[in-house]
């Protein structure tokens, strides 16, 4: 009997052991996330929950990928979302504007959501098996390929829309100030 079929559901290898325990910190992570009403502890914990992604990549021999997640998400996306934060000037420690008071009807849709998502992925992967001898599938020569030869024009979307985003937030912080200084000389007329 080999070592290979030996191996089972109760008796699990390191690397899934790791992997378990990655998934419920950046699950632990996500939940703060969304839950916190400081937004840049908001988006500290986001990094970490990303973060937690790229590890999972990495146990699943994904590096190409891994990398990406942190370049990307992590790097460029939590750095957008702080700069919007910074430009807008919101509020930095407790809000109060940050709870609607709709929770529960939050929390129902997110688990309907979480349901529906886990549903369909098993069901449409349910027959599939990986093919563990072919091709590495993370690689960067596979995921290259498959990225500039059907997924280029949705890539490039997201980065015109990621400049969207900094642009109108820059936008939005130029008319307060300039509505507070029009506000200061409008003071300074009354004396």
């Amino acid at each position: 009997m080999s070592l290979a079929a030996s191996h089972g559901f109760l008796s699990p290898t390191g690397v899934e052991i790791a992997f378990l325990l990655v998934g419920i910190v950046t699950l632990g992570a996500a939940v703060v996330t969304v839950t916190t009403k400081q937004l840049v502890h908001a988006a500290l914990w986001l990094v970490v929950a990303l973060g937690g992604i790229a590890v999972e990549y990495l146990l699943l021999t994904a590096e190409f990928v891994a990398w990406v997640q942190v370049l990307i998400y992590v790097g460029s996306v939590v750095v957008l979302l702080l700069f919007g934060l910074m430009l807008t000037r919101a509020p930095i420690g407790r809000s109060p504007d940050a709870d609607s008071g709709n929770r529960p009807a939050a929390l129902v849709v997110a688990v309907a959501s979480a349901a529906a998502l886990v549903w369909v992925v098993v069901d449409a992967f349910r027959t599939t098996w990986i093919d563990l001898d072919g091709p590495a599938q993370g690689s960067t020569k596979v995921s290259g390929t498959i990225l500039f030869r059907h997924w280029v024009l949705p890539f490039e979307a997201l980065s015109v829309l990621l400049l969207a985003a900094l642009v109108g937030a820059i936008v939005l912080s130029r008319k307060d100030r300039a509505a507070d200084h029009a506000d200061g000389n409008s003071r300074k007329g009354q004396r």
